[in-house]
């Protein structure tokens, strides 16, 4: 099947170069094996959207050497996540981050994890409220999958690791699980390569695909890029966004050498995004079984 690929950014702000780091590789990943690559704004969370942010995305993209083929939008996708809901098990919930937090502490039963699991309060009690959250009633099952940049294999046991998750907010919000795992079906991604803040929450997508019957595309989880002191780069933790350092006069062939050099890769003081292409071919048979 020929390689699809995509850049999934959300328009939260500007793009900082953890964003264009991920954005690289990803679009290394596609290009390298003569794929397509597919841009799609996330946006379904209109309260973390900000005016401006995408066309600023695109055009950092455009500024590194970065083009793709197609391009979607996810608040205009609605329609397909509602749809895709109807086929799942769900149930009502109005409990609030608190109560959940509370009922874990209180019940020694509780399914206790990395992550706060909810315990099940509306499983059997559902609330009458049109405001209610609908959670899905997970299958009681192990999912496994092979991350193929780090070789490495994660399990999770959905019921006590992951709990009923949410797939509609309160608000009408379809969750971010449940468009991803519809999106890259529609959109025939093949291969997704992402950040690894996003390692722990694939089991979950890839027992939505199997529920649904829709296909799961390999995953390839990169590590995040940290500042001096070891932190992941983030915008609310002040990090240089890509447009400050185009209109600070940085080139963009310097800010993909600095990109690159993060990997451990050997490049010039600057370089194109193509030029970067061959280094990444010739580590496909590392991160690609």
């Amino acid at each position: 099947m020929p390689v699809t690929g995509r850049y999934a950014p959300s328009p939260t702000g500007a793009m900082h170069l953890g964003n264009a780091r991920t954005a690289l590789l990803a679009w290394l990943h596609s290009r390298a094996q003569g794929g397509q690559h597919v841009l799609r704004i996330e946006d379904l969370d209109t309260a973390r959207v900000r005016p401006g942010a995408a066309d600023l995305i695109r055009r950092d993209l455009t500024w590194l050497g970065l083009d793709w083929d197609f391009e979607y939008i996810q608040s205009e996708r609605r329609d397909l996540y509602a749809a895709a809901l109807t086929l799942l098990p769900t149930y009502p919930c109005t409990c609030t981050r608190r109560q959940i937090a509370e009922a874990i502490h209180a019940s020694a039963g509780a399914p206790h994890g990395p992550e706060a699991v909810y315990p099940g309060t509306c499983r059997a009690h559902h609330p009458s409220n049109p405001q209610a959250a609908l959670r899905w009633r997970v299958p009681d099952e192990t999912v496994c999958f092979n991350d193929g940049w780090t070789q490495t294999t994660l399990c999770q046991h959905l019921p006590s690791e992951v709990g009923d998750f949410v797939l509609r907010r309160g608000d009408g919000v379809h969750a971010y699980h449940l468009a991803v795992a519809v999106d890259d079906a529609e959109m025939r991604v093949t291969d997704v390569v992402r950040g690894a803040d996003l390692l722990s929450s694939t089991p979950r997508q890839i027992a939505l695909q199997r529920t649904l019957g829709l296909p799961t595309p390999r995953y390839f989880h990169v590590p995040l890029m940290t500042d001096f002191r070891g932190e992941r780069l983030a915008k609310r933790g002040g990090a240089p966004s890509l447009a400050a350092l185009r209109a600070g006069g940085v080139p963009a062939g310097r800010i993909l050498s600095e990109l690159a050099t993060s990997l451990g890769w050997s490049v010039p003081a600057e370089i194109r995004a193509q030029d970067l292409l061959p280094i990444y071919e010739s580590l496909l048979h590392k991160v690609i079984e």
